[in-house]
């Protein structure tokens, strides 16, 4: 069996890092599997120099987030989890309730009750007491919360550098090798920005 991984792409700011995820995940030996909500498909016209359907080309699958039957409904659909980048509140408060009225929260939902690694880069700021009561539900069931929040020891030169930290967190989480960023205490050398 492929190694699979859910992207879900919701419409908060911030596609460009669910973008980020396809383009290098296409690197490896990963098959990924594409849900991009309604408001995603706007945003990523809005913010990026990419058509949403050139973004759809990038994975090895794309679903209707309608379709709450498709394969990615079922636990016995096997993955190594999911991740939702950019997470919104919407998708983050149906995921943290289990309100699965569409097919990103119910793969979402199947990635938690299976126990299997779920990401939510929740991009919303500031955050009020029931944003953050939402990330505490959802992750006391198991989801790992990773807000964009971007780190400066290593030195990024561009907005690509700050991107390609955030998402070299997410692959370390997956265990998914990569040469993102320049770690703390390894040597003075920073890394390319890719477009």
């Amino acid at each position: 069996m492929s190694k699979r991984i859910i992207i879900a792409i919701a419409g908060a700011s911030g596609v460009i890092y669910g973008v980020r995820i396809l383009k290098l995940l296409q690197e490896t030996e990963y098959e990924t599997h594409l849900i991009i909500s309604e408001a995603g498909y706007t945003n990523i016209s809005i913010e990026t120099d990419y058509a949403p359907d050139d973004v759809a080309a990038m994975a090895d699958f794309v679903y209707d987030n309608k379709n709450v039957a498709a394969a990615l409904a079922s636990g016995s659909f096997l993955t190594q989890g999911m991740i939702v980048a950019p997470c919104t509140i919407k998708s983050l408060s149906g995921i943290a309730n289990s309100y699965t009225t569409n097919l990103l929260v119910r793969a979402a939902d199947v990635t938690l009750k299976e126990k299997r690694k779920l990401v939510l880069m929740v991009r919303e700021t500031p955050f009020h007491k029931g944003h953050l009561k939402l990330m505490t539900d959802a992750a006391d069931m198991g989801a790992h919360i990773l807000p964009p929040i971007p780190s400066f020891y290593h030195q990024p030169r561009t907005i690509d550098d700050i991107i390609n930290q955030t998402v070299g967190k997410i692959f370390d989480y997956f265990g998914i090798d990569h040469k993102l960023f320049c770690r703390w205490g390894e040597g003075d050398s920073y890394p390319i920005s890719k477009n």
